[in-house]
């Protein structure tokens, strides 16, 4: 297990150039270019990953060397396949790749389990399951002379900090640990876990990679990023390797630089979602996510979501969400407790507590696909998307603290807001 590449601070930008040299140089401690590539990268709901550009990068090293096999298997986990505009939107022009879609359900290789014992070890006694581990075939059953899974190191509402060895075992893992993961990590409280590196779901993922996936050989290129004074998005940090520490150190510069403290509690938040990434509440939610700790009791909170068209990325947990709305973690454990459909899926009932408020503050989807009684049916507010943007215009606004006293949050995917005396080491 080995660190390649550590390179980045608060400061520090990193160019395309500097990317490709890198990456290339991260390839030759490895040994050389490999003819035999499979690249596991996030899809569109990663956009502003820059993982886009560096598997494009990765491809033209491949090219370059009259590589053979360049597969690309995006870490999908329970989102929707991407389709060819979004392949091209975020990969660009790559003719000699082939694409291959990741199916949560199906088409697994399955090692064994994290053993309930340990299980109920990390989540101090709250659950006591054993959770299967599974991955997506290909990495397994196909001839690649190299892995790599290239992803962006950032706060995170299910694990803590989000990429390492997520990006592997949920982005491309099988139906149980993304239940289960999921579930562990709303028991156990997301407030207890965001921004956090040492947490109850990373403890079962690091103990999954030990004792399963290590032998595989996984490379990991990570990311860091942030927005310059411009606000254009830069890269702070790359980081190349193949162990936990590789992460550990990656997430200590997101942890500076995609972490926003404060002193006062906001009342009033406006979030906006940019719809090429958020077309559901599963991934739009991230708007009430990464703004909870920083939100006032009674405070307001309004997402702007001219792209949402659905509750759920899968079909079945859209129907679940539909059925069972946001009604908080009571209500939710109760549900599950009762109901078979939530007990085959966990990830389900962990987003219906995820994307609850607990009743400490109002949530306002302004949407125009999503209806009035669809949004409402689940347990928020609504309102028309036009007349919020003529009130609130994303084009115009600055993020941060505006004139007339709210808070304006434009990539909510992209770090995490918190009240200081509420985020405690």
């Amino acid at each position: 297990m080995a660190t390649y590449i550590v390179h980045g601070g608060k400061d520090t930008v990193i160019t395309t150039e500097d990317k490709r040299a890198f990456l290339h140089e991260a390839l030759l401690k490895l040994g050389g270019i490999p003819k035999k590539i499979l690249v596991i990268p996030p899809d569109i709901t990663r956009l502003h990953s820059n993982a886009g550009e560096l598997t494009q990068l990765l491809y033209e090293l491949w090219d370059t060397a009259n590589g053979t096999t360049f597969d690309i298997l995006p870490a999908i986990g329970t989102h929707a396949p991407m389709t060819e505009p979004q392949i091209a939107e975020m990969y660009g022009d790559l003719p000699k790749a082939t694409y291959h879609v990741h199916h949560w359900r199906t088409g697994l290789h399955h090692f064994g389990e994290v053993p309930s014992e340990f299980v109920q070890e990390v989540s101090g006694g709250k659950l006591d399951y054993s959770i299967p581990v599974a991955v997506n075939r290909h990495l397994v059953e196909r001839d690649y002379e190299l892995i790599i899974s290239v992803g962006q190191v950032i706060p995170h509402e299910v694990i803590g900090i989000a990429n390492g060895f997520k990006n592997i075992l949920v982005g491309v893992g099988g139906v149980e640990m993304i239940n289960k993961s999921h579930f562990l990590g709303a028991v156990d409280g997301m407030e207890r876990l965001m921004g956090r590196t040492d947490t109850s779901v990373r403890r079962v993922l690091n103990y999954a990679h030990a004792h399963y996936l290590k032998s595989l050989g996984i490379v990991y290129v990570m990311s860091v990023m942030d927005a310059d004074a411009s606000g254009e998005r830069v890269m702070r940090g790359l980081y190349v390797g193949d162990d936990a520490h590789t992460f550990e150190t990656a997430a200590e510069l997101s942890r500076a630089v995609n972490m926003t403290f404060l002193e006062e509690p906001l009342s009033k938040v406006v979030v906006y979602l940019d719809p090429r990434e958020f077309k559901s509440t599963w991934l739009g939610n991230k708007a009430i996510y990464r703004t909870r700790m920083a939100m006032a009791d009674d405070g307001e909170l309004t997402i702007i979501a001219p792209g949402l068209h659905e509750f759920g990325e899968d079909a079945e947990i859209d129907r679940l969400i539909r059925k069972y709305g946001y009604r908080g973690t009571p209500a939710t454990l109760n549900a599950v407790s009762e109901n078979l459909e939530l007990q085959n899926n966990l990830s389900a009932a962990a987003h219906l507590i995820h994307g609850s408020t607990e009743g400490r503050f109002k949530v306002t989807y302004a949407t125009e696909h999503l209806t009035q009684a669809e949004i409402e049916s689940v347990g928020y507010q609504w309102a028309p998307v036009n007349e919020v943007i003529a009130k609130y215009n994303p084009a115009t606004l600055a993020d941060g603290f505006n004139d007339d006293g709210f808070f304006y949050i434009s990539e909510p995917g992209q770090g995490l807001w918190a009240l200081r005396s509420r985020f405690s080491e």
